[in-house]
């Protein structure tokens, strides 16, 4: 699972880091730019998901511990 989390966190980071090439910062909601935007954002999205799915996961390994 610690894998799984950290492959999609740097997948999710070059998807924004890819999306940030292609916006159009004089016209960010018209055309392909509104698609990177929302790219951008589901991207944060992921990450801060698989985050809180890695924090649960070593919460639940220190109260399995106990």
């Amino acid at each position: 699972m610690k894998y799984f989390t950290i492959i999609a966190s740097v997948l999710a980071v070059g998807l924004i880091a890819y999306n940030a090439a292609l916006l159009d910062f004089n016209n960010p909601f018209e055309g392909e730019s509104i698609v990177a935007l929302i790219t951008i954002v589901l991207s944060l999205c992921v990450i801060l998901l698989l985050q809180i799915l890695r924090f649960s996961k070593q919460v639940d390994q220190k109260l399995k511990g106990r």
